[in-house]
């Protein structure tokens, strides 16, 4: 009787030691809902170990995972498992982010920063004054 209980043990351990991509995603907080998660792995967004992968695949402490969301890229060491979401504090406990991707993270944002101030938003259309202002100047300059 034990040893029944004994493999039934190990049984759950090697079941705590595995959970779905999809899952883990949403709970490590990178996706705001597991519908999001899922549609990110189908559509490619997700590589575990550098190889494409689907939401259903279990993942286990130690593997690498690469995820793009928006224009960041995350390459991140699973550090522990959880199927629950829980606060942001908790979730951070999940992975580990290497430093090239921290690194490259920075860069994209200060290149971001750099491009918002050199390109800065237009006020929509032209106001008629604004328009005359423009023929004025295209005109003078030829």
């Amino acid at each position: 009787m034990s040893d029944a209980r004994e493999g039934q043990q190990a049984v759950n351990s090697a079941e705590e030691e595995r959970v779905r991509l999809d899952k883990w995603l949403w709970a490590a907080r990178f996706f705001k809902t597991r519908a999001l998660a899922t549609k990110a792995v189908t559509g490619g967004r997700v590589h575990v170990g550098g190889q494409h992968a689907k939401p259903s695949r279990s993942i286990h402490p130690g593997e690498t995972l690469s995820i793009q969301r928006d224009s960041n890229e995350y390459i991140v060491i699973v550090r522990a498992l959880s199927d629950r979401r829980g606060p942001a504090k908790e979730a951070a406990l999940l992975y580990e982010e290497t430093a090239e991707s921290r690194e490259q993270r920075e860069i994209r944002a200060g290149q971001h920063r750099l491009q918002a101030m050199i390109f800065p938003r237009s006020e929509g259309r032209p106001t008629k004054q604004d328009r005359r202002r423009i023929v004025y100047f295209t005109r003078s300059s030829k």
